[in-house]
């Protein structure tokens, strides 16, 4: 059983499930630091939710620097991109934000693929929007470990998290310092350390992906049932087996092109 304090760049399930026992003794300020000190290649992900904004503040707190991966989808809120800036300056973090391949703005992405791609094929969507970009993201900067806002009370896929995973089929390894914080006590957190927070939390919002398919959140609902609501669907592809996600895009890209043949 490799140390806390030794780095840790390959694990199997029985170490891994020691290693999250023990992690979960310890604070979220405990578990960022032990990822520091154990992974050389660190990283955080983030969109600015509101956990990710608590972990940002917890790493500068403890005076830890660790950049910062921004998926772009060019579909996000105004107001999340003004957050991106604003807490770019405050914390002084470098920021390395990728955008969907080949598009630098929403109109070179609707040239590329059309409109609402979204609503055409979710899938495809996702793939480009931000499995892609992120699988690019990993190999640029040659990422270890991931640290992710993603929290149990989000439920959905995410009620069965531990703290720390090993990403299938790529080995990416993935920390969750906050997995077993409620939403309530994310914000309590935010107010009392007067953390930058996306103004659309404010109108009734409180997981905010992109433009496109986020509501506000009615009285009694769960975090994220203003996400895809209406369906089924509770992640983007972004958490999910990667080999997966590209088979079925793959899959999809090659129906597309035979249909196109044939209408020719």
């Amino acid at each position: 059983m490799p140390s806390l304090t030794t780095p840790v760049l390959q694990f199997d399930e029985s170490e891994l499930e020691n290693i999250n026992k023990r992690l979960a003794h310890m604070s979220p300020e405990q578990i960022l630091e032990w990822a520091y000190i154990t992974f050389d290649k660190l990283f955080q992900e983030t969109a600015f939710g509101p956990s990710g904004n608590v972990i940002t503040d917890m790493l500068s707190a403890k005076k830890i620097t660790v950049p910062v991966i921004f998926l772009d989808t060019l579909h996000h809120f105004d107001e999340t991109l003004e957050l991106a800036q604003r807490s770019q300056e405050r914390y002084g973090f470098k920021l390395l934000t990728f955008k969907p391949e080949g598009c630098e703005t929403r109109n070179d992405f609707i040239r590329k693929h059309g409109d609402e791609l979204w609503k055409r094929d979710d899938v495809v969507y996702d793939y480009s929007v931000k499995v892609e970009p992120a699988r690019r993201a990993y190999k640029q900067t040659e990422a270890r470990a991931m640290l992710t806002g993603r929290r149990q009370s989000q439920k959905g896929d995410r009620a069965s998290l531990q703290i720390v995973e090993i990403e299938k089929g790529t080995g990416l390894i993935k920390i969750n310092p906050l997995a077993t914080w409620s939403f309530q006590q994310v914000w309590t957190y935010l107010r009392a350390n007067e953390v930058p927070y996306n103004a659309l939390l404010d109108q009734g919002y409180k997981s905010v992906g992109d433009y496109h398919s986020t509501r506000p959140v009615k009285e009694g609902e769960d975090e994220r049932a203003g996400r895809w609501a209406g369906s089924e669907k509770t992640e983007c592809g972004l958490h999910k087996d990667y080999f997966a996600m590209r088979a079925a895009f793959m899959a999809r890209k090659e129906r597309q092109q035979s249909q196109t043949a044939v209408a020719a």
